[in-house]
């Protein structure tokens, strides 16, 4: 009866440690979302943190297409950019860990499930192709960008993610501009 009893743990222990660790990768931006929901439940600064994982989000998206620009474009002003965004993106991402840390804000160290397939999308795209859809992409994605920044920097409630948010505005207002000059040309 003990050896029963003892097979049957094992094999319940072996059972839950298999599902515990199965294959399927969790969505990074949704499980530092939910570790803020946890840490910052009920905080007026809520919004900040759902804020940070987005930016986030989408710095990281901002420096994988910049690389992929670099390597996919074709027209020299698609490369141009694309190495722009590396270098600036890539500044500002670094600037927003040590401000989550500063925080105990949870930021998402890879992409979300959405925005992998926006590179999967435009990683399947060469020469030609890929620089037109790319320069469309980084227009609309700036202007979406400009808008939740801009919207951090006036209803925010925590001061210092405020200021980050209003400080990167011009930022993503001149590389908006260079977005649609770069979209004219490759027309």
């Amino acid at each position: 009866m003990k050896k029963i009893l003892l097979s049957s743990m094992l094999i319940a222990s072996m059972m839950m440690f298999t599902a515990c660790n199965s294959n399927k990768t969790e969505d990074s931006k949704e499980v530092a979302e939910e570790q803020n929901e946890q840490k910052f439940e009920d905080s007026k600064v809520e919004d900040d943190t759902e804020f940070a994982v987005a930016a986030a989000d989408g710095g990281i998206l901002e420096v994988k297409l910049g690389e992929l620009a670099q390597t996919n474009g074709a027209a020299p002003s698609i490369k141009e950019f694309g190495k722009q965004m590396v270098k600036d993106h890539g500044k500002a991402n670094e600037e927003l860990i040590a401000l989550a840390k500063q925080k105990n804000i949870s930021l998402p160290m890879s992409l979300s499930d959405e925005k992998q397939k926006k590179v999967d999308d435009l990683a399947s795209k060469k020469g030609k192709d890929f620089d037109k859809a790319y320069a469309s992409f980084m227009v609309d994605d700036h202007q979406e960008d400009i808008n939740d920044f801009q919207e951090a920097a006036k209803d925010g409630k925590d001061p210092e993610i405020k200021a980050w948010a209003a400080e990167k505005v011009p930022t993503l207002q001149h590389h908006l501009e260079m977005a649609k000059k770069m979209k004219d040309a490759v027309k």
